[in-house]
């Protein structure tokens, strides 16, 4: 049965069109079941049924006869024999005679005649048509030609028709087509029969008759098919397009088409019996057949019968099944079949048919999988009920019992294990929750879903095991390539059903959130097409699904094959009604799924993973709060679970979470699973699972930024998720644990020891590691702040400097392909107070030569930033178990401290030593670099690390000397001077541990830093810095290597970038005799040597500009502007300052009598330029005039006696002169020759009493006056102030306009000018501010409420300054109040020759906090000061902004090396003081430059803390100065303020002179601005051939060395000094080379005077 139909699959939709059937209402069109196409249909169909291949029609078979009928006709023809006559009355007359040959003519005679009789018969009907047919009766015998058998059934054709005829005629005709005629002649056979039925309308006559002959000739007709389709397949005959090509096959068709006419008109006529016998042809048709055509036309004649008849009772049951097959295995007859099969079940026959189909599945064998006959049976059977259940909802169906059918199913999938079988029913189960119209069937929505989901979970098993097996997902099998398989199709079906549950599940809980929300449900549909219609009519069914938690364990069941988003709705189930929690029966089982299913499963997204993991967190923090009802290892076993298999976990951002999660069991769980838990995320660390983010060498293009850097937390590798764990484990228990916090820390250590480790798991490790600190207790504790801005930026890891680089790099790409064509480019060396990054950072990213730009690019993988650089915030407070040393007083530790652990760092540092020394990679080697100098600055956290510390700067300083540290990659953009500068700055930190030092290794590391001067260029500012510390810290070794550090510095001192920073370390030498007590004469001729040389540098820069803007400006047409006349920077005023005070205080640093030895040597390089010519400068004059004060004196000032008065001394006559540049007072006693000499100078006054003895005259001596020759009384001696004057005078040559005195007349005028200039100044005054911030304070109130500070604060207020009485102070005070005590009673001043500080000191200020609580009257003071001093104490960062204001410039922050609370300070022991380091940095305002050597952080001794601290809040107060007036002009000393008062007397009492060009002044910030006067064209001319001819006498002036600058003499270039005498100056006075020796010999003092 049915053992051909499989074969129907291959050429599916290659037959025929068949006649369009009317469609059930609604029906929809057929969905292929088995398969796509047809030709994967072919193998399924096989396997079921073992057919052959399917085939079509083959070509019409060789002719065959069958027995004759002659006999039968000859008995007619005798009978009617004798009728003749009669039959000839009804002809007409012209066709007797064809009658008469139809009888008795030869053969062809009565074709011809039964033509003839043919058309009579159809234009008469009066014709004798029985007779005529009876003549021609004989003419259809099967063994005429064919010819004559045609002519006779043509000829019966219209006899048939003939209207005429009785029902007895009609039977006649009908005898004698139902007789077995040739089978050639079956077309003609039928065709007279539809011709008498008139397509099957009338039967009279024959009614009965008809089935029956309708039955035999299916069975022949379908019998002569198939022999002409085997002959045809055997001669290899092929159809031809979709077209029949035999007769056979017409016939069997057109046989077909009137079997269903007879059936719409008549199928009344037929019996059960003939019925059944029709309906038993036509399965065995379909039964036996494997053409498609054979089954449609079998399908329409069932149809027909159904529609118009009834099946019989006796073969509903085969029509049902055979339909149903072919519905399951035909897919192109699906909907054929599936019309016939609706319009049974909407018959009376319905519930029949339903139950038909439901005994196929209860009466499954148990062997059903070895009869393909059954497996057939019950395909067809679920394909028939899933179109039922589908269309349930509809009118007309029957309704399907959900009870008894899934009874079936149980049953079929207990019986077979049939994939197919198993597939249809998927399908069916679909077909359940998504009907025609995308609802859940009604048959469920009060049914048990369990059993249902139990045959689903069945069917499905295959899938889920295979999917287990191979640890894929679901999606694996849905690929196309896998779309013809078993498992795959499964899959698909199985797929439909979860996302339909999804939805179903989705659609209820949005139904719940709507109503808890007050909102309709139908504003919240959303979705695609199928979702929308399915949700529309959702929402006309119960909100509340009694099944969900069916549904949930169906999905706990086939797991496996869950989708992600069906995994979610289960883990938001368990979540939602706490499944996993113990309050549940099956809690057990629901956390298993969790950790297995989900969790462990890596196939799953990581969102499900998460939310498994979140699942499992819930549970255990409820577990933890009733632990004590589960056993003892419960918990501890639940942990160790989930941390199973993490070792071979490779989901970063799932990982993060485990190990978020295993930090918080750890900080509480008993050490053995805490150490269980370290040890297993260490089995993470190195296993290189995935790649590390840093590439070291990525194609780089234009627009790609060569320096990348990643903070994503899917860049990071496992490694460092283990590594971040390590670091929050050791945050949270080193307040408690000692034990934990140890094993972390060799955890730590491990990580950032090995090579093999991932790099950024090492950084992460090192970034706690290097923010350990020590507080003065020894107590361990973790600092947030690493304070590695400066060397982080010098190798660019803030995002600052890498944005700042990369828009270098853009400009120079710019710029590139000028550069390459112009040549090498060459970069400046313009005059800069910026960082000290030259020309290096001019070109970014270069290669190592230096040629070309680098190729690669390299993604960072840290950037110095506090903000993220731990997992959480450390605690501020120490740690009260963990120390780095032996706590030394047991008070100093609170209870518990007998328990204190010793944490080794010594083998912290020893790791970063041994990496120093190996080297490693360029990020953690970098990382290094930046950050060790600042937790060297932390002496206590290294304690126990001596040996190390010693080693360490063995090291360093080898390294340095050697040049053999590690070189950075070049596609940095760094070079070996960058590493070196960091190597320094450690070793800057390593020295202020000197106490563990020998004497030699002090000098090493001096020596070291007197290496990096000259080394590296960008190197030498470092090393200055490092040197200015040793001269506090190590001045043996400093004075040991004086000398050779200054011989390094001449040789740089034309460096901009140097200058300024050497100096300020001149101007620190010179305070401090103790280094240079033993200087020789020529040694301290280096230290004015390099100011000179650096002032003769920069006069040569200015000549060389205003040279070459003369000689562009000669070049230049008449009329036309040059377009950019902007000078280059030149000699900033605080340099050229500080150049000028360094002489000073170097010429103050000379012994006494020494001092005269320098004089002229002095003079003459103040003015003397480089090429020999002579400059005159305001500051030159101010040095020379100081000098004359004190060369032979170490005096202070002097004033007027008071006591010089008329009443004691007789009449006093006064008289002023103007003396080159000093106002020369003279007050003359008349009588008595007492006089009082005051001579104001720009740097200082000094006044003289002295008395010329008189001699009375002889007494023979003639009077001079009249009077006395008249015999009167001889008068007393009459002496005039000018009378000194002239005797003091008289002997120099008044030869000068400038040497000759200028009288200034006695009137108000002069008098003013005169009291104005006795209150100016005659040192620089400046005022600094010192603040204390108390323990943890950081509100400027606050800070400024402190009445009192540290022991050590004290300490260093005695050092900084000297303590004054402020009431009735002579000084200034800068704004202190010297009457009422205001402003307290005493403060801190500091006063040399040259400058004084007067310190305003917050803690001596009055304080009220009732009156005044935000201390507003110091504010006004800090407010104003553009230094402060800040003494940090609060063991917290210092905060730039605490004190907001328009002069807060600079902010010198001193902090404690090892943070102590305020008690413990005062508890310190004289020892400790002395032993005290403090930390110090300058923190300038934006925009400034560094101007210090505590720009970047130092560390120094409280010893040596007020005199360093001093310094760098002068040197800043006077930069500050400068930096303030620089919009508005320049900043004006007190000398040079009193010089610009004694030349306006001279301007408005002298003589007039010719104009010589604007009055000397020193620079500005940029001297560019004074523009020149205009030389004479041939003086410009000569300039500019000049030109090139003075830069090689600069260039070899800077190559030249010490000596030889010392050793020279002035030879005078006659050409150059007249060339250079005709361009006149903004700034300095040239003069010939005679005015050079006058002058000089008329300002060397020291030639005459000594």
């Amino acid at each position: 049965m049915f053992r051909r139909i499989a074969i129907l699959g291959r050429k599916a939709g290659e037959g025929r069109q068949t006649e369009d059937m009317s469609p059930s209402p609604g029906d929809d069109s057929p969905s292929p079941q088995d398969s796509k196409g047809a030709g994967g249909l072919a193998s399924v169909f096989k396997g079921l049924a073992g057919a052959a291949k399917l085939t079509k029609p083959p070509p019409a078979p060789v002719q065959s006869s069958v027995p004759s009928i002659n006999a039968q006709i000859a008995q007619r023809l005798n009978t009617n024999a004798n009728n003749t006559s009669t039959i000839l009355r009804g002809l007409p007359p012209q066709h007797t005679d064809s009658f008469e040959l139809l009888k008795n003519g030869s053969m062809n005679e009565r074709v011809t005649a039964a033509d003839t009789l043919r058309r009579a018969v159809a234009n008469y009907p009066l014709n004798p048509v029985l007779d005529i047919w009876y003549a021609a009766k004989d003419l259809v015998d099967p063994t005429n030609p064919q010819a004559t058998r045609y002519s006779g059934w043509e000829l019966l054709r219209e006899c048939v028709k003939h209207a005429s005829s009785t029902d007895l005629e009609r039977n006649e005709y009908f005898q004698t087509i139902s007789v077995t005629a040739n089978p050639i002649d079956f077309h003609l056979q039928l065709a007279a029969l539809v011709d008498l039925t008139n397509h099957g309308r009338h039967l009279s006559g024959f009614d009965y008759e008809v089935f029956p002959l309708l039955s035999k000739w299916l069975e022949e007709a379908f019998e002569a098919v198939r022999i002409a389709r085997g002959n045809a397949k055997k001669q290899g005959s092929r159809m031809k397009g979709k077209g029949l090509v035999t007769g056979e096959d017409r016939n069997f068709v057109d046989l077909f088409g009137f079997v269903t006419d007879v059936i719409k008109f008549n199928f009344n006529v037929a019996d059960d019996d003939a019925a059944q016998v029709l309906i038993e042809r036509l399965l065995e048709i379909c039964m036996n057949t494997s053409v498609e055509e054979d089954l449609q036309a079998c399908i329409s004649v069932l149809d027909a019968i159904v529609t118009f008849g009834v099946i019989p009772a006796g073969k509903l049951k085969s029509c049902v099944q055979v339909l149903c097959s072919i519905h399951c295995l035909v897919p192109n007859l699906q909907k054929d079949a599936w019309h016939t099969v609706s319009m049974l079940c909407r018959s009376h026959n319905g519930h029949t048919t339903v139950r038909l189909l439901l005994d196929v599945l209860a009466s499954l064998p148990a062997n059903a999988d070895k009869k393909k006959e059954v497996v057939r049976e019950v395909r067809g059977a679920l394909s028939v009920l899933t179109k039922l259940v589908s269309k349930s909802s509809e009118k007309g169906y029957p309704a399907v019992p959900y009870p008894i059918l899934v009874e079936g199913l149980s049953t079929v999938v207990e019986a077979t294990s049939a994939w197919k079988i198993h597939l249809d029913i998927l399908r069916l189960t679909n077909s359940f929750f998504c009907d025609s119209h995308g609802n859940v069937n009604n048959m469920l929505l009060d049914e048990d879903w369990v059993p249902i989901f139990d045959v689903a979970a069945t069917c499905a098993g295959a899938v889920v095991k295979s999917l287990a097996n191979a640890g894929d997902s679901i999606d694996s099998l849905l690929a196309p390539e896998e779309s013809d398989s078993a498992e795959s199709m499964l899959a698909r079906e199985l797929t439909k059903l979860i996302r339909r549950l999804e939805r179903i599940l989705s659609d209820e809980s949005t139904a719940v959130n709507q109503r808890q929300e007050g909102m309709p449900s139908d504003q919240a549909e959303k979705g695609d097409n199928e979702g929308q219609k399915a949700e529309g009519a959702q929402t006309e069914q119960p909100n509340t699904l009694v099944q969900r938690q069916d549904c949930i364990m169906f999905f706990a069941k086939i797991h496996h094959a869950l989708p992600d988003s069906a995994a979610t709705v289960v883990l938001e189930y368990f979540k939602k009604f706490r499944c996993c929690s113990p309050s549940d029966a099956l809690w057990e089982s629901n956390l298993n799924l969790v950790l297995d299913a989900f969790l462990a499963n890596r196939k799953r997204s990581t969102d499900v993973r998460l939310r498994a993991l979140q699942a499992f967190t819930e549970v255990y923090d409820m577990i933890e709060l009733i632990n004590d009802q589960f056993e003892p290892d419960f918990v501890p076993d639940l942990v160790k679970r989930l941390l199973a298999n993490v070792a071979g976990e490779t989901d970063t951002v799932l990982l993060q979470e485990v190990v978020s999660f295993a930090v918080t069991v750890a900080g509480t769980a008993d050490f053995s699973l805490f150490s269980h838990i370290v040890d297993t995320l260490r089995g993470i660390i190195g296993s290189g699972r995935l790649r590390s983010p840093v590439a070291s060498s990525i194609p780089h293009s234009p627009e790609s930024p060569s320096i990348q850097h990643s903070k994503s937390v899917t860049n990071q590798t496992p490694s460092n998720v283990v590594a971040r764990g390590y670091v929050q484990m050791f945050l949270r228990v080193l307040n408690y644990d000692a034990a934990k916090s140890t094993r972390l820390f060799r955890a730590l250590i491990s990580i950032a020891e090995s090579n093999q480790n991932e790099t950024d798991a090492r950084i992460t490790a090192m970034q706690l590691l290097f923010r350990l600190r020590a507080d003065w207790a020894n107590r361990i504790f973790v600092t947030a702040h690493a304070e590695t801005a400066y060397l982080a930026t010098s190798l660019y890891r803030t995002e600052e400097s890498v944005a700042r680089k990369l828009a270098e790099e853009a400009l120079y790409a710019g710029r590139a392909p000028r550069s390459e064509n112009a040549g090498s480019a060459r970069s400046s060396r313009g005059v800069s107070l910026g960082q000290g990054q030259t020309q290096d950072r001019g070109y970014p990213f270069r290669s190592a030569s230096g040629s070309k730009l680098a190729t690669g690019t390299y993604q960072q993988i840290w950037v110095a930033s506090d903000a993220d650089a731990l997992p959480e915030a450390p605690s501020p407070a120490a740690s009260t178990v963990l120390y780095c040393d032996t706590p030394g007083d047991a008070s100093e530790a609170e209870e518990g401290s007998a328990q204190a652990t010793v944490l080794q760092t010594r083998s912290w540092l020893e790791l970063v030593l041994n990496l120093l020394r190996q080297g490693c990679d360029w990020e953690v080697y970098s990382f290094i670099l930046v950050h060790l100098p600042s937790q060297l600055s932390n002496h206590a956290i290294f304690r126990n690390a001596k040996q190390q510390i010693q080693e360490l700067r063995r090291t360093i300083c080898e390294q340095i000397k050697m040049n053999n540290f590690q070189e950075p990659p070049s596609v940095y953009g760094l070079r070996r001077a960058d590493v070196a500068i960091c190597l320094f700055h450690t070793l800057t930190m390593i020295l202020s541990y000197h106490q563990h030092f020998s004497k030699a290794e002090e000098d090493e590391i001096v020596r070291t830093f007197v290496h990096g001067i000259a080394t590296w260029e960008r190197s030498a500012k470092c090393c200055i810095h490092a040197l200015t510390i040793c001269c506090h810290e190590l001045p043996s070794s400093t004075s040991k290597a004086l000398v050779t550090i200054l011989q390094k510095m001449s040789q740089i001192i034309t460096q901009p970038h140097v200058a300024m920073h050497i100096l300020e370390f001149l101007a620190c030498l010179s305070r401090l005799p103790s280094l240079y007590a033993n200087f020789r004469e020529d040694e301290h001729r280096i230290v004015f040597g390099i100011s000179f040389r650096y002032l003769q540098y920069v006069r040569g820069r200015k000549q060389t500009y205003r040279m070459s803007t003369n000689s562009d400006s000669s070049a230049t047409p008449t009329g036309d502007t040059p377009s950019n006349t902007s000078s280059p920077d030149d000699l900033p005023q605080y340099v050229y300052t500080l150049a000028y005070h360094v002489i000073i205080f170097w010429f103050l640093a000379l012994k006494l009598p020494d001092r005269g030895n320098h004089v002229g040597w002095i003079a003459k390089n103040l003015f003397t330029d480089v090429d020999g010519s002579q400059v005159s400068e305001e500051q030159a004059h101010l040095t020379v005039d100081f000098m004359q004060r004190v060369t032979y004196a170490d005096v202070g000032e002097s004033a007027p006696d008071p006591l010089f008065t008329a009443d004691r001394f007789g009449e006093i006559l006064k008289k002023r002169w103007l003396i080159g540049n000093s106002i020369v007072t003279i007050e003359q006693a008349t009588a008595t020759g007492w006089a009082q000499i005051t001579k104001r100078q720009p740097s200082g006054t000094s006044s003289y009493t002295i008395r010329e003895l008189i001699q009375p005259p002889p007494a023979h001596q003639r009077p001079t006056h009249e009077a006395a020759k008249d015999g009167h009384s001889t008068p007393a001696n009459i002496i005039l102030p000018n009378h000194l004057l002239v005797q003091l005078l008289s002997s120099m040559p008044q030869v000068s306009e400038l040497s000759r005195p200028i009288p200034l007349p006695e009137d108000e005028v002069v008098n003013r000018a005169i009291r104005m200039f006795d209150h100016s100044s005659t040192v620089d005054g400046h005022k600094v501010g010192v603040v204390y911030i108390g323990e943890n304070q950081t509100a400027e109130s606050e800070i400024l409420a402190n009445t009192s500070g540290s022991g050590d604060y004290v300490e260093f207020l005695n050092g900084l300054g000297t303590l004054t009485k402020l009431k009735g102070a002579t000084f200034n005070t800068q704004g202190l109040d010297r009457q009422y005590d205001s402003d307290g009673q005493y403060t801190f001043c500091w006063r040399d020759r040259v400058t004084e500080i007067v310190f305003h000191v917050t803690t001596q200020m009055p304080t009220n906090l009732k009156d005044d609580p935000q201390c507003t009257l110091k504010k006004r003071h800090i407010g104003n000061d553009y230094v402060k001093i800040i003494f940090n104490d609060s063991s917290l960062p210092f905060n730039f902004n605490t004190f907001p204001s328009d002069f807060n410039f600079v902010n010198i922050v001193i902090t404690p090396e090892s943070r102590a609370s305020f008690v413990a300070t005062r508890q310190r022991t004289p020892e400790d003081v002395e032993k005290a380091f403090y930390n110090v940095r300058l923190m300038s305002k934006p925009g400034f430059p560094e101007i210090s050597p505590a720009s970047e952080t130092k560390i120094v001794s409280l010893k040596a803390l007020p005199d360093f601290i001093r310094l760098l809040a002068l040197n800043a107060s006077v930069f500050s100065m400068v930096w303030d007036h620089r919009e508005g002009g320049e900043h004006i000393s007190a000398w040079r303020n009193r010089l610009k008062d004694i030349r306006r007397l001279r301007e408005k009492y002298g003589p007039k002179m010719m104009p010589h060009g604007p009055t000397p002044s020193p620079p500005g910030t940029s001297l560019g601005h004074n523009a020149p006067t205009t030389a004479t064209p041939a003086a410009q001319l000569e300039a500019a051939r000049s030109a090139n001819t003075v830069r090689d006498s600069f260039s070899s002036l800077r190559r030249s060395s010490v000596a030889t600058f010392f050793s020279a003499s002035s030879e005078q270039n006659s050409h150059r000094s007249s060339m250079l005498s005709t361009a006149t100056t903004d700034n300095t006075e040239i003069m010939t080379a005679n005015g050079l020796d006058l002058l000089v010999d008329s300002l060397d003092f020291s030639k005459w005077s000594g």
